[in-house]
């Protein structure tokens, strides 16, 4: 019995580590609600507004408010994050920096 239990736990641990290491998508039936959030000012007129986006935190979507940024290069743009209906369900892909 107990070295069923060693080889149990031994097993949990290895699932448990896998887990952690691969590349996981987050899939969700219905999309979490969006929080209100009020817009501060820009700090200059260089920087641009990202809206509010998801992020994925322990197999759930987390709101994570809107902030002001500078592109990374002169002419960029923010092109927004979206939800993207699959077989699977709602999957969330992140906004990110695009040249115009």
């Amino acid at each position: 019995m107990k070295n069923f239990l060693s080889r149990t736990a031994l097993l949990s641990l290895i699932v448990l580590a896998v887990s952690f290491t691969a590349s996981s998508q987050v899939y969700v039936t219905v999309r979490p609600p969006i929080p209100h959030y009020v817009r501060p000012v820009a700090p200059s007129p260089s920087h641009i507004w990202i809206d509010e986006e998801w992020e994925e935190r322990g197999g759930q979507y987390a709101f994570v408010g809107g902030h002001w940024a500078l592109p990374p290069h002169p002419g960029w743009f923010w092109a927004p994050g979206h939800w993207r209906h699959t077989p699977r369900g709602e999957q969330w892909f992140r906004g990110h920096w695009r040249r115009r």
